[in-house]
């Protein structure tokens, strides 16, 4: 049995220990508490210009291009690319083509046309040597009918059996005149016909030699515009297997092979809802988002609206029905192309002097729109008006600028964290 001497001896240690204990305890509270406020993530509310935006997603497109086609030329092979996305100015080669078989049947056809000329050479020298004889024997013959007239005079006079072998003989050269007067007529008849036949033929080889140098000037599609280069798809395959048009592929005339876009015309392609048609119109300043630069917000106008909807069966059933808008940077951007995806942030108002927080961190307590802003090592719930929405901030009055507000709701993050613990 334990002396009550003993018992009075243990109470100090045990006030001592129980003061502790009290004492760590209330340390532990606050820091608990502060820890749990630290967890919670915060924004600070800012002051400035609201821009009320509608946005778009889309891609970036040239408004202005080049289309380089595949000349009218049969059994086109590519040999030569220019790289995509290589910068070019007016004048540069883009494709080249394989030139042998068409440089190997020019030389033949320009031998055809020589030998052509050559031939219509030799018709036209044989028709004149033809035509001289005729005219020639002609004469001859006119002097015969000549001398036989002057026989029937003379004859005439010295007896009727003279006088009429004199006359059979002017009979018989006038018709040997008429004989050769009709051969000469065919000769160059037939002349004629040959020189024209040659020339015909001669025509031809040339018709088909310059085909072929034109041809030979075609194998080389140069960019007349400055800009990039980009490969369009080859389709021969079908839409399942197409690709860029690379070297050794086959081309059919008219195949557009590259696009050369303008730089200077760069726009976002952008797909606006329908229910934000409404709201937006030409001429409105936008920011221009694009991802493969995430730090710029660049300043544009919009430039055109699409006039009637365009059926988007990419989010499901039933299909959405959205409207183009593009909008255009009101500088030059040498770092944009043509394809980059981003998106165009339409601005329909301008709230001045607003104070905007991020969209998180608006709540709903009792039916009324709350911001928690921090007080001390807690929050406090503030009654706001939201005065605009956007996607990612919302302007608001009811909270003065430059406070921290909560971007989750304090009070289920707590209760979590105790529950976690």
């Amino acid at each position: 049995m334990i002396s009550p001497a003993r018992k009075r001896s243990r109470w100090p240690a045990i006030a001592a220990a129980t003061a502790a204990v009290m004492v760590l305890v209330a340390v532990a509270l606050p820091r608990t508490a502060r820890a749990a406020s630290r967890k919670v993530p915060t924004a600070v509310t800012r002051q400035g210009r609201f821009l009320v935006t509608v946005t778009a997603h889309g891609a970036l497109v040239a408004r202005k291009s080049v289309n380089l086609a595949a000349p009218r030329v049969p059994g086109l092979t590519i040999t030569w690319l220019a790289p995509p996305g290589s910068r070019v100015k007016p004048g540069d080669p883009i494709v080249r083509f394989d030139a042998s078989s068409t440089r190997a049947d020019f030389k033949a056809k320009l031998a055809a046309q020589e030998q052509a000329a050559a031939t219509v050479r030799q018709t036209e020298a044989q028709a004149k040597i033809t035509a001289q004889t005729d005219q020639l024997t002609e004469a001859e013959d006119h002097a015969a009918v000549q001398t036989a007239k002057l026989t029937v005079i003379k004859d005439s006079i010295l007896g009727q059996i003279q006088g009429d072998e004199a006359k059979i003989a002017l009979q018989t050269a006038r018709e040997q005149l008429k004989v050769q007067e009709a051969k000469t007529h065919l000769d160059a008849t037939s002349n004629a016909a040959k020189i024209a036949g040659a020339k015909r033929l001669l025509a031809q080889a040339a018709f088909l030699t310059d085909l072929d140098r034109t041809y030979l000037s075609h194998m080389v599609l140069r960019t007349p515009s400055a800009g990039i280069v980009t490969l369009m798809m080859n389709r021969s395959g079908g839409w399942m297997n197409e690709q860029p048009f690379q070297v050794g592929d086959s081309v059919w005339p008219g195949a557009v092979i590259a696009q050369i876009p303008d730089l200077h015309s760069m726009a976002m392609e952008g797909q606006l809802k329908e229910l934000d048609r409404g709201r937006v119109a030409v001429g409105q300043p936008v920011r221009i988002h694009v991802d493969a630069l995430p730090e710029h917000a660049i300043p544009g106008r919009l430039i055109a609206l699409s006039q009637l909807t365009e059926v988007d069966f990419s989010g499901g059933w039933p299909p959405k029905r959205n409207f183009h808008a593009w909008g255009e940077p009101i500088a030059f951007n040498p770092a944009l192309r043509p394809g980059m995806n981003g998106s165009l942030d339409i601005v329909v108002k301008e709230i001045p002097n607003a104070v905007s927080i991020p969209a998180q961190a608006l709540f709903t307590l009792n039916t009324q729109p709350v911001v928690y802003v921090q007080s001390g090592s807690g929050f406090q719930p503030h009654v706001v008006k939201v005065l605009a929405r956007n996607p990612g901030s919302i302007a608001v009055s009811g909270i003065p600028a430059g406070v921290s507000v909560a971007l989750v709701n304090p009070n289920h993050h707590a209760a979590h964290s105790s529950g976690g613990r």
